[in-house]
């Protein structure tokens, strides 16, 4: 089965912190290799955890990690980034920049976001956004 949805931060920082709740529960009934995440939300969550100090959360981000395929940003993402970035700003309607490349990644590979944030990424035409906490 192919990759269908790019996991953001604040869905795998909720399976960090709750590994038996809801966005575990909705991986389980997508299938696990539908899910992934890319390199930028690796290195957000990377950051929240030496930011924090702690070893058990860092542990949890690397056994989550470990877990779920992580994508390296490439090519065709670069064009939908520049055509995205171009869109929002000329619109007055700009989101922040990592969750702009996110975007821009999630367009080129065909894949829904999965983020709490529906807010940022509702802004982006054409991108399937689905906020498995709140469902």
């Amino acid at each position: 089965m192919p990759l269908r949805y790019l996991l953001d931060t604040n869905i795998l920082s909720d399976l960090v912190h709750r590994p038996h709740g809801t966005v575990a529960t909705r991986i389980t009934a997508a299938g696990e290799e539908t899910v992934c995440t890319n390199i930028i939300v690796a290195a957000e969550l990377r950051f929240g955890a030496a930011k924090s100090g702690s070893r058990k959360l860092t542990n949890r981000v690397d056994l989550i990690l470990s877990a779920v395929e992580i994508l390296a940003l490439e090519a065709p993402a670069d064009h939908h980034y520049g055509k995205l970035r171009q869109h929002l700003a000329r619109h007055g309607t700009s989101i922040g920049p990592n969750d702009m490349l996110i975007a821009a990644h999630a367009l080129s590979a065909g894949l829904s976001v999965v983020t709490a944030n529906t807010g940022e990424f509702s802004r982006v035409a054409g991108l399937n956004v689905e906020n498995w906490l709140a469902e």
